[in-house]
């Protein structure tokens, strides 16, 4: 759990870096696939915090 909470916070951060400081391949297949992996990545984060949360309560 803690390894796959890792990879979606880099994979988070790297986009979030991208768009704050702009990408030079905008609209390429690289600007897309490091879109799709911070989207991918906030989607795992949000699933590792709702595990954590379940298992809180």
């Amino acid at each position: 759990m803690g390894s796959l909470l890792t990879l979606a916070v880099l994979l988070v951060q790297g986009g979030v870096r991208d768009l704050i400081y702009g990408s030079s391949y905008s609209g390429t297949w690289e600007g897309i696939l490091s879109m799709g992996l911070t989207i991918f990545g906030g989607g795992v984060l949000a699933g590792c915090v709702a595990v954590i949360l379940n298992r809180l309560r």
